[in-house]
């Protein structure tokens, strides 16, 4: 056989392979298509928050998502995770899956994503208890680890604060951490918050009224509690920085109530007054211990930039609009207080 001959029949076998390596291709991926069908396509029903624990077993991560998107779905997932690199329950975290989404994204997300933040709203909190509570709900720890936490001096001095005041530490806002974030996460947080919002500025502001950051917390969150009308809470705050210059009691009924723990009295009476806590300003001298609930940024520059006034008194308006009549003598308070007093009488008020 001649060399010529020999190549063209070496040449006519080539076309023979490469259809057979083509053919070959073409059923490998259809059947790729045809295994991945059913994970493509598949959908999550709803969105979904995915919390897988520090102790977390491929089990307790396939009963999280069969409780939300089915045995099936969950089934799909955990099969594609099913790589030792691929396991989701070494990914302790807390995973937001949006509707729509198909197993092999979700296992995806669970997998390699970044965790989705948690937000937590701080609003007027009275209790430090309660506000520890709330948040520890939502992240991955117990609510006395953080409450202990802020009883510790030492964590709280770089604020400028001592454990009496903690909640002066939690600025009104919303706030984003990971349900992963510890205790000393969540302090950390608040208090860059905390030291962001108390600038040269607000602290200068502050000095300016003889006070400390921490004390304007104190006499803001007495005056959140005394009205919910802007057009008078600076006007508030300066009365008691008034009454605290003439050594005078702050004499303020939302201290009394929160001594009492009842922030449901709406009439203080005598036998209120008689509650024997720092926490009473009609019986211990200038401002109690710490806030009596938590406050924000708009009631602590209303007060900072409030203009002076001589007023000593305040009284709730017998309108019952919330706002108050306003006094610089016992007198004309006395006046206020006896019309006040009439309105509650008529409506029955105790």
């Amino acid at each position: 056989m001649t060399t010529s001959r020999k190549k063209e029949k070496q040449i006519s076998k080539v076309p023979g392979r490469k259809i057979y390596l083509l053919s070959g291709l073409a059923i490998a991926i259809i059947i790729l298509l045809v295994w991945a069908f059913p994970f493509v396509m598949s959908r999550s029903a709803e969105d979904a928050l995915i919390r897988i624990p520090k102790d977390a077993t491929r089990e307790s991560v396939n009963d999280s998502l069969s409780k939300y998107f089915g045995p099936r779905f969950a089934g799909k997932v955990m099969s594609i995770a099913s790589f030792p690199d691929n396991n989701p329950a070494k990914r302790y975290g807390s995973y937001l899956i949006p509707k729509g989404s198909n197993p092999l994204s979700v296992t995806h997300r669970l997998t390699h994503g970044a965790q989705t933040p948690v937000k937590i709203t701080i609003n007027g909190f009275r209790s430090l208890d309660n506000l520890t509570s709330r948040i520890s709900a939502k992240l991955d720890f117990p609510a006395d680890s953080l409450r202990r936490i802020l009883a510790d001096p030492e964590v709280m001095s770089p604020y400028g604060l001592t454990p009496d005041q903690a909640l002066a530490l939690f600025v009104d806002d919303t706030y984003e951490l990971y349900w992963t974030a510890s205790p000393e996460d969540v302090v950390k947080k608040i208090g860059a918050n905390y030291l962001s919002l108390w600038n040269d500025k607000r602290r200068n502001r502050a000095t300016i009224l003889g006070l400390s950051p921490a004390q304007v917390m104190t006499i803001c969150s007495i005056v959140d509690e005394e009205t919910n009308a802007e057009s008078e809470k600076g006007t508030i705050g300066r009365l008691y920085v008034n009454r605290l210059n003439r050594g005078m009691k702050l004499q303020a009924d939302p201290t009394v109530r929160f001594a009492l723990g009842d922030f449901s009295i709406r009439r203080v009476k005598g036998e209120h007054l008689k509650a024997d806590s720092p926490y009473n300003t009609y019986r211990y001298p200038g401002l109690p211990p710490g806030p009596i609930r938590t406050t924000g940024k708009t009631t602590i520059d209303l007060v900072l930039d409030s203009p002076a006034n001589d007023y000593i008194f305040m009284c709730a308006k017998e309108d019952f609009s919330g706002t108050h009549n306003f006094a610089s003598n016992y007198a004309e308070h006395q006046e206020n207080a006896r019309k006040y007093q009439k309105a509650l009488d008529a409506r029955g008020i105790n």
